[in-house]
C-alpha cells in the first residue's frame, strides 16, 4: 500500500491533563500520553503500514509521540524532519492559563470564540486561519509531493495544525473545521490519488 499519509495528534500532554492552554509551550507527555502513542503505533502495526519518512513539529510532545510510534513499528531510525511550521496554534496571552478559570474571568462565550472561531485570534496569538496559513504552504511544498510520489509519510503534530491539513484534504468549510475534534494518539490514514485528492480515508478511532 503506497501513497499513504498518516496524521496523528500527539498523546496527552502534561498541560492537557491540567486543562491549560499550551500552544508553543514545550511540555512533555503524561504516562497516559505515552500509552496513547504506543496504542497508536500498535494500530498502525496491525494495519501493516511502514513509512519512508516522518514529519513532526519542533515541540517535544509531538516528537516523543512519533518516536514511540516508530519504535512500535520497528522503525526507530526512520528519517524524521522536525519543523516549527507544524507547531500547535500559538495561544498568545492565554498560554499557561487554566481554561475553566479563563472562562470565568472573560466569559465562556468569549473563550469559546478564541478557541473555536476560524479567524478571531486570542490576544497576542494565532487564529486557526493564521495557523493554516503557516502550516499549509509547508505541507504542500514538503509533504504532499512525497506522498504523491509514492512514499508513505507519517505526520505527528497537534490538534490545530492537523485541523488545517484535514481542512484541505477533506475540503472542509471554515465552520466545519472548527467543529472537528481529533482524539490524542489516534492515527488517521489517507490514501491519495496522483493529483493529491483523497482516494480513501480511515479514522482508526471510528
Amino acid at each position: 500500500m503506497d501513497n499513504v499519509l498518516v496524521l496523528v495528534r500527539h498523546g496527552q500532554s502534561v498541560w492537557n491533563a491540567k486543562n491549560l492552554f499550551t500552544g508553543w509551550k514545550d511540555v512533555d507527555l503524561t504516562d497516559l500520553g505515552v500509552a496513547e502513542a504506543r496504542k497508536g503505533g500498535a494500530m498502525l502495526r496491525e494495519e501493516g503500514i511502514t513509512f519512508d519518512i516522518a514529519y513532526t513539529s519542533a515541540l517535544i510532545r509531538a516528537q516523543r509521540t512519533l518516536e514511540i510510534i516508530l519504535k512500535e513499528l520497528g522503525q526507530p531510525e526512520l528519517e524524521t524532519v522536525r519543523d516549527q511550521a507544524l507547531n500547535e496554534r500559538d495561544y498568545g496571552d492565554l498560554v499557561g492559563l487554566n481554561k475553566a478559570e479563563t472562562a470565568e474571568k472573560h466569559g465562556a462565550e468569549q473563550v469559546h470564540i478564541w478557541r473555536r472561531s476560524f479567524d478571531i485570534p486570542p490576544p497576542g496569538g494565532e487564529s486557526l486561519k493564521d495557523t493554516a496559513e503557516r502550516v499549509l504552504p509547508y505541507f504542500e511544498a514538503e509533504i504532499m509531493p512525497k506522498v504523491i510520489a509514492g512514499q508513505n509519510v507519517i505526520v505527528s503534530a497537534h490538534g490545530n495544525s492537523l485541523r488545517a491539513v484535514i481542512m484541505k484534504l477533506d475540503n472542509l468549510g471554515r465552520d466545519e473545521v472548527t467543529q472537528l475534534n481529533l482524539p490524542t494518539g489516534v492515527p488517521i490514514i489517507y490514501r491519495l490519488n496522483q493529483d493529491g485528492t483523497v482516494c480513501e480515508k480511515r479514522d482508526l478511532a471510528a
